[in-house]
């Protein structure tokens, strides 16, 4: 099952909820995990992960650093269900 860039970015904002306590509402498109979000390494490894089960793609170790905003998570979500 295809997920559409706003069920992505939902479920996005659920799992940084989960993972950092923010509200799901302050988790949109333009912000960037590390300036915006608090996100550290360690956590944002936990994210990909949990959004590797939600979505049910891979996301390599190594393109987990190239996630820099919501919105570049969202974009890979979508090209890697897509793949």
């Amino acid at each position: 099952m295809a997920f559409s860039e706003q069920e992505i970015l939902a479920g996005l904002a659920e799992i940084v909820n989960e993972e950092t306590g923010l509200p799901t509402e302050s988790v949109t498109a333009e912000k960037s995990f590390t300036d915006d979000l608090d996100v550290d390494s360690l956590s944002m490894m936990t994210i990909a992960t949990l959004a590797e089960e939600k979505f049910e793609v891979r996301i390599p170790d190594e393109e987990v650093g190239n996630l820099k905003t919501v919105q570049d998570a969202v974009n890979y979500i979508n090209g890697a269900q897509t793949a």
